[in-house]
């Protein structure tokens, strides 16, 4: 199982540009490092992904 979620799998899930989807994720980062999680630039880890974009079914099911 996929741990992170990259930048072109969030922009293609959510349906916006790969440069909107670089905010969104840099948004849920900062969230993440506020509550003292370390953080990768340009990912997101997929359970907080899919806490926060209503929706989202892990492993790309539709």
């Amino acid at each position: 199982m996929k741990q992170y979620l990259t930048a072109a799998e969030v922009a293609e899930t959510v349906g916006v540009s790969t440069a909107k989807a670089y905010g969104l994720i840099r948004e849920m980062n900062a969230e993440l490092k506020a509550a003292g999680y370390i953080t990768i630039a340009g990912k997101i880890p997929e359970g907080f992904f899919g806490k926060k974009y209503y929706g989202y079914q892990p492993g790309g099911s539709e």
